[in-house]
Order: C-alpha cells, then structure tokens, then sequence
C-alpha cells in the first residue's frame, strides 16, 4: 500500500492550489503532519480597500478619502455528520482574522451563538457562494442612511486560478440600473452607459460575465473592453428577474409581486412613517414565478415547467441551486425566496432564521411560509443535535 505521507512537497503545494474553499484546505492539512507542514493556510487577498461607486453626490476626490467598500467573501454549505442523517443549511463568513463566522444562508443576519463548528468528522458540501462589499468608515445614522447602503448583488472573477495574487474582475449593478465593472489593473471603477432597460441580476457562468434586466434581456459582458453584447431577447411579464445556474444551464427566475392590502396598517404607520416608499416595497407580496432555460442555439428563453429534483434558492446576496437528494430532503421542484411580506404578517416562526423565507411549489403553484414546510424548515433551524462547541481553527 502506498504511503501518502511520502508524496513530494511540490506536488502536495500544486494539489492545495486546487482546493476551492479554505474548508478544503483545513481537511488536507489535517491528513498527516507532513501535508500539514507542507502547506501554509493561506488564501487569496484582495485589496484592503476598494473606492466607492460613483454617483451624483461624490467625485473623485471623494474617492481618495477615509470612505470605501471592502470586499469579504461567504459560502453556503450543506453540513451532515457522518453518524446522523440530518442535514443543516449554513453560510459561513471568514474575516481578516481567519475566524468563521455563521449567517442565515439566505439572508444577511448573522448568529450569535456562543459556539462554532468543529468540522473535521463533518462532511460539507459548497452549494453557493457570494462576495459582499461593506462599507468602511460610514455606518448608518438613520433607516434613511441605512437603505443607502451598498446592497447588490456582486460577482467576481478570477483571471488567474493557478496564483493566490493573481488579477480579478467585479461586476455589479449602479444605483442607476446600469452596470459597474471594477478590474484589479485599473483599481477603479467603469460605469458601462449600455442600458435599454434597468439591469436586475448579473452571473457568473462557465468563466463569463452575463446580465439580465427587468424584461429579461440577457447580455455577455465583456469585462476586457467594456462592452456589452445581446445574447437573447427578453421575456416580458413578472416584476424581477434572477440568474441561476442549474444542471448546467442557464435558467431565469421571473418573480411576479403584488401590493398586498392587507398588511397590518398600524405596524406601517409605526416603523415607516416617514419612509412611504419602504413601506410600499415591504408590502409587495410574491404571488408567483416562472423559471425559463436559455437555449444558446435559438438564442432565446424556453420556460421550464418543471425541476424535478432540485431547488433553487433566491437570496439577498447569492443565487444558486442544489439537488433534493444533496440537501437530504424526499422532494426538490421547489424555490425558496426571501419574502418580504412574511415579516410583516408574523408568518412563520419569528425566533427562526427561516422567518421571512417563502417556498414556491412548480407543481402546484402555490406558495408557502418556509414554517409550514417542515421537511425544508429543519435545513434552516434549530441547528442539529451534533452541532459542537469546539473552537474551529484553520
């Protein structure tokens, strides 16, 4: 029988490079104490600080200020333990100090528990991934401040794979509704003027840039000219538009909203009063959605009737999809979404973190508070009996 522990250093250095997640990286360093000392627990750095998007009310030497965004990245894992069934559903932030931190995997909350996950018996499997840019030096003063916060969705691009310190791409969405692409060569950010109709949702796919505005236009981003090119014509009728990766494909998630009348009035009185527009957004019910597959030869969005088994997932920060079976549950054919009505209307359990998530059914149509579908409920909360107050450290 071979003996792992014999393996070359320079070739154990070229495997670590291919590890995906710092999870992957603690496992292998666990395997022997020759892998461990033959590999330093590192991980890709950005820059400490990124400038501000521009806008009306700043400039450039705004730009050179105490202001600016850093950038963190968070992962969403499936965790089991290999002696019980039970599945939990986690995202897990690192900061610059390399500790872990746990969050809502579909929201922005994070968990205060006085415990971490101790994961070296524990089988995890990545099903998203999200980057986020906080800002630094600007806390907000008000609900005002607050909803002026950087809060799209944001992708990033690895030019070079093979270097720890190799150049990368952000792409986001302006304010205006336009695209905003940030490159590590030029250190700043380039407003792409391209804009028929406000952009809704932008993705990673297959190494390449994409975009999808409100009607369901999807374009190929470019990022080496600043150039925007028409990949299929748009789908109209729902009122946001998503990109998912599933199976493979390209789908698009049309979400259908409604104004809901029947949102308890005093509750708006008492925490909008002087937001109007808030609180017409945190009224809007979702009512529906449509899911449409890109075919790349007809240029041109088939809908999708059914997902057989997997689910797809539409969070604040992160889109993404995983299978029935990864997630340990009987049935997939779902979406499970943040919903903004669900806070307001006290459905669902509010001690949860899955209070203020809805489930979508393609098969039936309807859509129900995550609480009232047990079997997915038990992903989000309370967390399994094997969860350990061991002190992680990677």
């Amino acid at each position: 029988m071979a003996d792992w522990s014999q393996l070359p250093t320079d070739l154990l250095g070229l495997i670590a490079k291919r590890l995906d997640t710092s999870f992957d990286l603690f496992r292998f360093r666990h395997v022997c104490t020759t892998w461990r000392s033959s590999v330093t627990p590192t991980r890709r750095r950005f820059p400490g600080r990124f400038p501000l998007l521009p806008n009306e009310n700043n400039s450039k030497n705004f730009f050179s200020s105490s202001f600016g965004f850093s950038l963190s990245k968070r992962t969403v894992f499936v965790i089991r333990s290999p002696h019980n069934a039970t599945s939990w559903l986690i995202k897990v932030k690192e900061d610059e100090s390399n500790r872990k931190h746990l969050l809502n995997p579909l929201k922005r909350h994070r968990f205060d528990f006085a415990k971490v996950l101790d994961i070296q018996n524990l089988s995890l499997l990545e099903i998203g991934h999200e980057y986020v840019l906080n800002y630094i030096n600007y806390p907000p003063n008000s609900l005002n401040d607050a909803c002026t916060l950087y809060m799209e969705k944001l992708i990033l691009m690895h030019l070079d794979q093979k270097s720890d310190l190799g150049g990368f791409v952000l792409l986001t969405i302006h304010v205006s509704g336009k695209l905003a692409i940030y490159t590590s060569e030029n250190k700043d950010w380039v407003i792409l003027e391209q804009m028929p109709s406000p952009y809704d949702d932008v993705i990673l796919f297959k190494g390449k840039f994409y975009a999808v505005d409100n009607t369901g236009r999807i374009v190929y981003v470019d990022h080496s000219c600043f150039d925007v090119n028409l990949v299929a014509n748009p789908v109209f009728g729902g009122d946001k538009k998503y990109l998912v990766q599933c199976k493979g494909d390209l789908l698009l998630v049309d979400m259908y909203l409604s104004i809901d009348a029947t949102v308890d009035s005093s509750f708006s009185n008492e925490y909008f009063e002087h937001e109007p527009q808030l609180a017409y957004c945190m009224s809007e019910r979702t009512v529906m959605f449509k899911v449409f597959r890109l075919d790349w030869k007809q240029k041109e969005w088939i809908e999708v009737k059914n997902l057989r088994d997997h689910v797809l997932f539409l969070g604040e920060d992160c889109v993404f999809s995983t299978s029935a079976d990864d997630l340990g549950v009987s049935k997939g054919n779902c979406i499970l979404f943040v919903d903004n009505l669900f806070y307001l209307s006290g459905e669902g359990d509010g001690s949860d973190c899955g209070h203020g998530v809805g489930v979508f059914d393609l098969e039936s149509g309807c859509i129900k508070p995550l609480e009232n579908c047990p079997e997915l409920s038990k992903l989000f909360w309370p967390p399994p009996a094997w969860f350990s107050p061991t002190v992680l450290e990677v």
